[in-house]
């Protein structure tokens, strides 16, 4: 599986580009726990663990409109609204993630200033576990819609290879049109940016935070109006 986004060299925005490409890709994933650790992070036994759908396994457009997803980080929460029109099972995945926990503990583990902010490595989770990791083999369709890359906008990463995404997530502090088309937009900020440029402006090298900032707690709940 390549490794990089792949982009047509040459032009003005070459460089841009080329920030893109690695800002955008998913660092290396942990490998799988042992059995032993599995249990420790997750008492009940694999059959039920696996039994048990996700909450938005099923749920239809409608309902998954009007849903909101919290993260709770160091620095302040962010909410975001979810956009299910334009992205179904990117926005279904997400929302399962931060419904079931997932997202607990993990840290934004790439940050390319003035750009974006990149999360969902479940590697970075204090509760590493054998059902994360299965989470983080999952992937997800391709799901590019007319959704523009604009500032406090959150899509999928993923490699140059088809329906590559998995749970890795970036908000973008900048606009970025070279992504749209290509990328699954699937939701946007609609409080805590100033979280989001916090964590941007955070001391970093090539594009790893030197302390990477934490999501304490993602929850899901109706959008306030």
């Amino acid at each position: 599986m390549g490794r990089g986004i792949i982009f047509r060299s040459g032009g003005p925005l070459l460089s841009l580009l080329i920030i893109v490409a690695a800002a955008l890709v998913a660092p290396a994933q942990k490998p799988a726990p042992t059995t032993e650790a599995a249990k420790k992070a997750n008492a009940r036994p694999a059959e039920s663990a696996k039994a048990k759908p996700d909450p938005f396994d099923g749920v239809a457009i409608e309902k998954m409109a009007g849903q909101c997803v919290t993260l709770e980080t160091e620095q302040g929460a962010i909410v975001m609204e979810m956009l299910p029109a334009k992205a179904p099972e990117t926005v279904r995945n997400f929302l399962n993630l931060a419904a079931s926990g997932s997202l607990d503990t993990t840290s934004f583990t790439r940050v390319v200033r003035g750009f974006v902010i990149q999360g969902g490595n479940l590697s970075t989770s204090e509760k590493w576990s054998q059902e994360l990791a299965a989470r983080m083999a999952k992937h997800l369709p391709d799901e590019p819609s007319d959704l523009k890359h604009e500032r406090g906008v959150v899509s999928m990463a993923r490699t140059s290879e088809p329906n590559s995404a998995t749970t890795h997530f970036f908000i973008l502090v900048g606009n970025g049109p070279n992504l749209d088309g290509q990328f699954a937009a699937f939701g946007r900020v609609t409080h805590g940016m100033e979280v989001v440029d916090a964590i941007n402006r955070a001391p970093a090298e090539d594009e790893k935070p030197s302390v990477p900032v934490r999501i304490n707690h993602a929850a899901v709940a109706p959008c306030s109006k």
